[in-house]
């Protein structure tokens, strides 16, 4: 019987703290990750996820699919044998009623850009 390979992840907030790190099945997926992240997420934060779909984990530049395991979203490229993997949580915002009122509002839209550094 093979010996399935541990992962050691840790999970970056944006404001720069860590969950993590600790060791994962590659066979884990993306969704249970996201579930061990909502159990873990510091209680002081505001604005904390509140179900799994708020919650996207970025690795290597990729948004990783809930239904993928680790094995198939890994990248070679630029991880060193034992160490600890970064991944970044990006959450969602909470969406407010105003947003269903836009989506029915036949109005002209105004082009405009607005940009965000986190």
């Amino acid at each position: 019987m093979a010996v399935e390979e541990l992962v050691e992840l840790k999970f970056r907030l944006a404001d720069g703290t860590d969950i993590g790190p600790s060791k994962y099945t590659s066979s884990t997926t993306v969704g249970s990750l996201k579930e061990k992240i909502l159990a873990q997420w510091p209680k002081d934060k505001e604005n904390g996820p509140k179900a799994i779909n708020d919650v996207k984990l970025i690795n290597a530049g990729k948004i990783l699919e809930n239904n993928r395991t680790l094995a198939e979203s890994r990248s070679p490229v630029g991880e060193l044998p034992g160490s600890v993997i970064t991944m970044h949580v990006v959450v969602r915002p909470p969406f407010s009623d105003k947003n269903t009122d836009k989506m029915q509002d036949d109005s002209p839209k105004k082009s405009s850009c607005s940009c965000s550094i986190m």
